[in-house]
């Protein structure tokens, strides 16, 4: 009876270890997309958490199996449940999402744990440890199991929603799909298109950041309904053919493209890849359609010049366009500028700020023209506009929120807004991801390029930060002015310590996501 009992309670401290790392790898799979070459790539960048002193603690069941039967039970089981106490998941900035895909994948992985619990129950005490043993050490393969196992049914599941939007956009033959991409840009561009759009017509796009195939399909399916008139389709992309798969789907008449530049490096290898993969959206129009382009972007100028779309092009910028921003200018509350769309200007006001963020907003301008909406219709919505949530948007308590992932432009502009306020100028930063072999090169250029724009710079984590230092004293900045920490949460309560002269301004810029 004892022996039945200890064996009881092995099993039950192996699933308390289990579960709940389970879930923290979960998660990680989930942020990267149910990917199993990305989650690969996340367990090889983050080798330090998945073999440490904790994880491996189950090791420790190797030498108690030469204990007494009874007490290498006992042993086994306190060494589990330490290891399930000690690797506790931390509180997730961005929690993992209980979806249906996540449901399914866990009742795989669930049925795998159980099945190998129900044959530790019958076999030998040193076959049960050692089974046990292996299931312990290190978790995180075991998604991997479950997920490729499930593969080919999310296949078949998402090939019946891809069916169904499919249908739904069939019954709508009257609606116009404005495709929105870019390498940065395109969900401030896309909810201020929205809004612009809005005062003529009814229109629907993809939340959030709801910007990959499915994404877009779970649009379509709970969202579009017959009273739409316009359907504006962010598109994103990691991998070339991500963009022309989501325009198979919709068939856009109408593109912008924001920008392009160097980001997801790791997946894209070169800029010409992005460049590419950007323009499947350019590629996808019809001859009836109209492509809206940045003509201040070098890349996109380039690409018009050699690989024309089918489609005529209207591009826009403050250099080069037509569509001409002129006379901005930016304080506290916002920026004011003119626009000039075929000889006719106009004066605009947002509370918007970014040299960048008045670019897009100049395209959305530039959408709502073509779509037969007056300029003067424009300057009352392009007022109301709000601050994107995490995108440049300043806050009451001083902050500058520019939290959202972060790349070279989007990092530059941001800087060049702090440095335009009078004020103790504080940056709080983790750096930049994601841009494979230039990531260290491309920090330390825009640390450089930081060292005149703040007075305090908080640099936060143990990756990106060293590169950002060395662009910073380069660039001359005070070393006393410049602090490294762990954790955001440490960064901001020593900021909180530090002493305030004047006026303080604090631009957070870029906030990792739980998986870096």
């Amino acid at each position: 009876m004892e022996l039945t009992i200890a064996r009881a309670v092995l099993l039950i401290c192996c699933a308390a270890n289990f579960i709940p790392q389970s879930l923290y790898y979960t998660h990680m799979l989930q942020l990267n997309s149910y990917r199993n070459e990305r989650y690969w790539k996340w367990c090889q960048d983050n080798d330090k958490r998945l073999v440490s002193v904790r994880t491996l603690l189950p090791a420790l069941l190797l030498p108690a199996m030469y204990l007494p039967e009874l007490w290498c039970l006992i042993a086994s089981s306190a060494v589990l449940l330490l290891t399930a106490v000690l690797n506790i998941p931390k509180k997730a900035k961005k929690p993992l999402v209980f979806t249906a895909r996540v449901k399914r994948l866990l009742t795989t992985l669930y049925i795998l744990l159980a099945a190998v619990l129900v044959v530790c129950w019958f076999v030998s005490h040193l076959r049960c440890v050692g089974i046990i043993l292996i299931l312990s050490v290190q978790i995180w393969p075991w998604l991997f199991v479950a997920n490729t196992v499930n593969l080919p049914l999310e296949k078949h599941i998402a090939n019946g929603y891809v069916k169904d939007a499919r249908r739904r956009l069939r019954e709508m033959p009257d609606l116009t799909v404005i495709g929105v991409t870019g390498s940065y840009g395109k969900t401030s561009t896309k909810t201020c298109l929205q809004a612009l759009l809005s005062v003529r017509y009814n229109v629907l796009m993809t939340p959030e950041s709801y910007n990959t195939t499915m994404g877009v399909v779970r649009t379509i399916r709970e969202r579009l309904r017959p009273s739409h008139e316009i359907f504006i389709a962010e598109m994103g992309a990691k991998n070339p053919g991500d963009i022309r798969e989501i325009c198979e789907l919709v068939s856009p008449r109408y593109g912008v493209i924001t920008s392009i530049g160097e980001q997801h490096l790791e997946t894209f290898k070169t800029v010409d890849n992005i460049v590419a993969t950007k323009f499947e959206l350019a590629d996808a129009l019809p001859a009836d359609g109209r492509l809206f382009a940045c003509g201040d972007n070098e890349y996109i100028r380039t690409r018009l010049t050699t690989h024309a779309p089918a489609c005529p092009v209207t591009t826009y910028g403050f250099e080069v366009g037509d569509v001409k921003i002129r006379d901005i200018q930016v304080d506290a509350t916002g920026t004011s500028f003119t626009v000039t769309v075929g000889g006719e200007s106009q004066r605009f006001v947002t509370h918007l700020l970014g040299a960048h963020m008045i670019q897009n907003l100049a395209g959305c301008i530039a959408v709502a023209v073509a779509l037969d909406i007056p300029l003067e219709e424009l300057v009352y919505p392009v007022r109301r506009l709000k601050p994107i949530e995490h995108r440049l948007q300043l806050l009451p308590n001083g902050f500058i929120d520019d939290a959202y992932n972060s790349n070279p432009a989007g990092f530059r502009s941001a800087l060049d807004v702090l440095s335009g306020f009078e004020a103790q100028r504080v940056l709080v930063t983790p750096g930049m991801v994601e841009l494979g072999e230039k990531q260290e090169s491309l920090n330390r250029e825009l640390g450089t390029y930081a060292a005149d724009k703040c007075d305090i710079a908080i640099l936060v984590g143990e990756r990106q930060a060293p590169p950002l230092k060395e662009g910073l004293l380069a660039g001359g900045f005070p070393e006393e002015n410049l602090h490294v920490v762990p954790t955001l949460t440490q960064g901001l309560a020593l900021l909180a310590s530090l002493p305030v002269i004047g006026n303080r301004i604090v631009l957070l810029e870029n906030d990792l996501p739980d998986n870096f």
